[in-house]
């Protein structure tokens, strides 16, 4: 559904969020999100388009093969969307599969305002094993990795 147009519906626009914006086509993300958008990832608030570039920074750092987002299921109630996805990728030469759920807020303009995301990191750090995992704990810590900032 990566064809989909832009606000067709909150179900589209979710699904489009996921499988292009979190894939990595940071390019368009002004046609998913609002500016005013607030992302809330597992302990972590993001803020707007910058909180979003933040994010993705992130990833891309912890993700060095690429990574790919599929929504495996969604549910719509009027302008609310679970979805149900997984992430299949690579970290330091290990493919790797995480899966979550995100539920969206869709606004008037057909962006999303919010997001509420969880993912299973625990199953993560089991597929990297201890030393890969161990290896990111170190790069954080050496800033060699930038976390996103905490929510003010």
């Amino acid at each position: 559904m990566q064809g989909d147009p832009v606000g067709s519906d909150p179900t589209s626009q979710a699904r489009g969020a996921i499988e292009i914006v979190c894939s990595g086509d940071i390019s368009r993300i002004e046609e998913y999100y609002s500016p005013r958008f607030v992302d809330h990832v597992n302990d972590a608030v993001h803020h707007g388009h910058d909180g979003l570039m933040q994010s993705y920074g992130f990833y891309k750092s912890i993700f060095d093969g690429g990574w790919r987002f599929e929504v495996i299921d969604q549910v719509t109630e009027g302008n609310r969307v679970a979805s149900r996805w997984v992430m299949r990728g690579s970290c330091r030469g290990r493919p790797v599969e995480l899966k979550g759920a995100t539920i969206s807020t869709v606004d008037e303009a057909g962006q999303i305002r919010e997001d509420f995301g969880y993912a299973d990191t625990l199953s993560l750090l089991g597929q990297l094993g201890v030393l890969r995992s161990l290896r990111l704990g170190i790069e954080v810590l050496v800033g060699r990795i930038k976390l996103p900032k905490p929510a003010r």
